[in-house]
């Protein structure tokens, strides 16, 4: 499946649209994670611990939009958009929600 966020795929002319398809996760930041996060922004520096996570949701989203697609038996998603958000109370969950347009090239 290619994936991208450009509308159109150089030399590659879109043959067919087949629909808007979306992926969605939610994935709870347990609290040894939000721990490490508070100390890393009282002294500074990155929080691999959360980067790992929203790689995992994202990659789950992409995944989940890409089987979507594969199910309108589109062999391409363009126009690609990611997009992060906390919520839940004390916005102790992320969620990662991913669109894009199923094409056939």
């Amino acid at each position: 499946m290619l994936i991208t966020t450009t509308p159109t795929i150089e030399g590659r002319p879109i043959q067919d649209y087949r629909g808007i398809v979306t992926g969605e996760v939610i994935i709870g930041a347990n609290v040894l994670k939000d721990f490490m996060a508070g100390l890393r922004d009282f002294f500074g520096g990155r929080s691999g611990s959360y980067e790992k996570v929203l790689i995992e949701a994202k990659d789950a989203a992409m995944k989940e939009m890409s089987e979507r697609a594969e199910a309108l038996r589109a062999n391409a998603i363009v126009g690609v958009d990611i997009d992060y958000e906390t919520i839940g109370q004390g916005n102790s969950m992320i969620m990662v929600a991913c669109s894009g347009t199923a094409v056939v090239i």
